[in-house]
């Protein structure tokens, strides 16, 4: 199993926001879209960093409200890990797992391609995992 059939089946629809914008508007984006990150690309599907509401709440932290004045790019994650659609289940839960984080972008060719998160990850290994109980349960009444 591999991102590419997570990817299909939860579709490769990313919120994404500019590095210029400010966290108040990355805050009522986050909000409208019941979402908890949002990639920062400049427009060019190229992907600059990510925002996380564990960004949001580390900046809000250190500088209190003033802080929602600041832009999207003082409070982002620059280095940003990655993955693609042929990435299997086990690598990016292993990913996330040592980053300590719940989103993971999908590139394709450069350019963002989807987003996954931990959520997407454990849904699909359940699913696996299951499939392949019943495969057993079928292998064994026709034994």
């Amino acid at each position: 199993m591999n991102v590419k059939a997570i990817l299909e089946g939860k579709g490769r629809d990313v919120h994404t926001i500019g590095p210029n914008q400010t966290l108040a508007q990355a805050i009522k984006q986050l909000t409208d879209h019941k979402i908890g990150a949002l990639v920062v690309t400049n427009g060019d599907r190229k992907v600059i960093g990510i925002l996380s509401e564990r960004d949001i709440v580390r900046v809000l932290a250190k500088h209190g409200a003033s802080a929602l004045d600041q832009s999207v790019r003082q409070a982002m994650t620059a280095k940003v890990n990655i993955c693609n659609e042929n990435h299997t289940i086990n690598q990016v839960m292993e990913i996330m797992t040592e980053g300590r984080f719940r989103h993971l972008p999908v590139e394709k060719n450069g350019q963002l391609d989807g987003i996954i998160s931990i959520g997407d990850v454990v849904k699909k290994r359940i699913e696996e995992v299951e499939r392949e109980a019943e495969d057993i349960k079928q292998y064994i009444a026709t034994a």
